[in-house]
């Protein structure tokens, strides 16, 4: 009888010896995106999501472009395409649209799902199996979250949690897929064409169904800036050398910062309280955030 040898299934693989200097600057993407919500608040036009993606996406990925001057090469052409999709055009839409449906707490609980989803889809295509402790980390993460931002008046729109769960699945197929695909030969310049392609598919879109603002505003302006340049053009080539340096659901971990900026920002610039379940769940999202990363660096480091 023919033994047909098993394809094993492997442990977290990934780019030669990270370190936890990879894991702050990746970091640094999620914090900055937990602004965001504080920057739309005060300084953006009400009720423009989509004037507000695009203007996230295009002039980012304009701006890298042409500092790089770079075409896709091969399949990176289709591949940009479907993680322009993934990662803009089609989760931007859907993360607004939750927002607008949903209580901040239950989205936020909600994305504080996606390294459990990570987990599983590092399992089934990468053939990744995710270490017990950065699975347990992920579930108690996920609960400091929910105590950390939902209230018990928190409303539960379906609509709203479909959209939500949808982006925080495109998201997690597309960390999944760059990590299967590798690292590009511009990581750059793959940047730019993912953002400038998400964008130009939100543009139509956003004339249709909002149009153009008759005026903007000094703050107007420097809102948008903000969100464009420091939370994407900036904090978005951060992500993806997460992605090429660290393993899926390591990084994953790492959008638990969102929810914690994003708490600390309405604090401190909107005056917002915080009670003592909000102040545990903070204390216990952030624990759980850096023993993921502390233990995962002891365990690269064996």
């Amino acid at each position: 009888m023919a033994i047909i040898a098993e394809r094993p299934v492997l442990t977290e693989p990934t780019a030669a010896k990270p370190t936890l200097r990879d894991a702050g600057l990746a970091a640094l993407a999620p914090a900055s995106w937990g602004t965001v919500y504080v920057v739309t608040a005060t300084l953006l036009p009400p009720d423009r999501p989509l004037l507000a993606a695009v203007l996230r996406a295009l002039p980012a990925g304009l701006l890298l472009l042409a500092l790089t001057r770079r075409l896709p090469h091969g399949s990176w052409w289709w591949k940009t395409a479907v993680l322009g999709m993934l990662n803009f055009g089609a989760f931007l839409p859907l993360i607004f649209l939750a927002a607008y449906r949903l209580p901040g707490g239950v989205a936020a609980t909600l994305g504080a799902l996606q390294p459990l989803m990570v987990a599983g889809l590092a399992l089934v295509v990468l053939r990744v199996r995710t270490p017990a402790v950065t699975v347990l980390a992920a579930i108690v993460g996920a609960g400091g979250v929910a105590l950390l931002t939902l209230s018990s008046e928190a409303r539960l729109d379906p609509l709203g949690l479909a959209a939500m769960l949808g982006a925080v699945a495109l998201v997690a197929v597309a960390i999944v897929l760059t990590k299967k695909w590798g690292r590009p030969e511009h990581p750059l310049a793959m940047t730019g064409w993912q953002l400038t392609l998400g964008g130009l598919v939100l543009a139509p879109a956003t004339l249709l169904f909002e149009g153009l603002p008759g005026a903007l505003t000094t703050a107007n302006l420097i809102g948008y800036g903000y969100i464009g340049i420091v939370t994407t053009a900036l904090a978005y080539p951060l992500w993806f050398r997460g992605i090429d340096r660290l393993a899926p659901t390591s990084l994953s971990l790492l959008t638990l910062t969102n929810p914690l900026v994003a708490t600390a920002a309405g604090f401190l610039v909107l005056g917002q309280t915080l009670t003592g379940w909000q102040l545990a769940g903070f204390a216990i999202a952030l624990t759980a955030l850096t023993l993921s990363q502390t233990l995962a660096g002891a365990r690269r480091a064996r």
